[in-house]
């Protein structure tokens, strides 16, 4: 999937609390995407490396490789058609709309994504960065079906647990480090709450209509392609997206690596010399390869 969106300029970054509009980007007839990039934060969004919310019609980049990450497919409900999935671990399935697909590349992984034909599909592809010490783990994956995600509701808001925990409910755990993920749907004057523990960063974007986040002592607004990156406070924090009118809100929420990476494209490893190595591994086919 997306990883040659473009870079932010240099003028572009976040102070605490501020809101961050996506870069557009599109490649070819069928991939038009918001593109949102850890430099865009001033280190805020660790460990997040890089968020594109896109829509995808037809068959764009092909097989090719990661490593180094976890790429994270988060399909919306309103997606239409099946989004066919293939990879080196032998995973051959469709993802259905409201789906999630978690590749942990590890020490290599190559991975193909694409619309069946007719399909449009309408996702996050996410790149969350993995620490040094799981970088060279043995690739895995997870598949959750939209049926399986736990659902938490009440007056104004409707919000799948898509991964993780959320109030008193759990969902599934990925297969890296932990991560909640909320696909969050709010009513005009819908309110949804959600603690954050001590020690955890969160990312929020807001996919559709206005929406308002407090957390903490700060308070702000976010508007459809803008997102805002949360620091940890030292102590459980409370959450709360609320909105005037219809919106569609995605929280992300995990605990911060904080250890320096290298990104080039698809790999992002700890250091440049471990960048080359994957490039070169990759160019002899030592990160597998798919049979079509």
């Amino acid at each position: 999937m997306p990883f040659d969106s473009p870079r932010p300029s240099a003028s572009i970054g976040a102070f605490k609390g501020d809101a961050v509009s996506g870069i557009p980007f599109s490649v070819g007839r069928g991939f038009n995407a918001l593109s949102f990039k850890h430099e865009m934060y001033s280190g805020t969004m660790d460990p997040l490396i890089m968020v594109d919310h896109f829509v995808m019609t037809e068959s764009t980049f092909g097989p090719h490789a990661h490593a180094g990450i976890s790429a994270v497919s988060i399909l919306f409900e309103d997606s239409q058609g099946n989004f066919h999935n293939k990879d080196s671990l032998g995973n051959d399935i469709d993802l259905m709309p409201g789906d999630l697909y978690w590749l942990k590349a590890g020490r290599g992984a190559v991975h193909d994504e694409k619309p069946r034909p007719g399909a449009r599909t309408h996702a996050l592809q996410v790149f969350v960065n993995l620490p040094g010490r799981m970088k060279y783990d043995a690739p895995d994956s997870l598949h959750v079906r939209s049926s399986d995600m736990p659902m938490l509701s009440g007056e104004g808001y409707r919000a799948r647990l898509m991964l993780g925990e959320s109030e008193k409910l759990k969902g599934e755990k990925s297969p890296a480090l932990p991560m909640t993920i909320i696909d969050l749907m709010l009513e005009s004057g819908g309110q949804f709450a959600h603690k954050i523990p001590a020690g955890q960063a969160a990312f929020i974007l807001s996919i559709d209509g206005d929406a308002n986040a407090e957390f903490g002592e700060k308070s702000t607004g976010l508007h459809p392609g803008s997102s805002l990156s949360l620091e940890p406070l030292e102590q459980d924090g409370r959450l709360i997206v609320s909105s005037s009118t219809k919106a569609h809100v995605v929280i992300l929420q995990a605990a911060p690596i904080e250890e320096d990476f290298v990104q080039k494209g698809p790999f992002a490893m700890s250091t440049q010399a471990e960048v080359d190595a994957m490039f070169a591994a990759h160019a002899a086919g030592e990160l597998g390869s798919i049979d079509f």
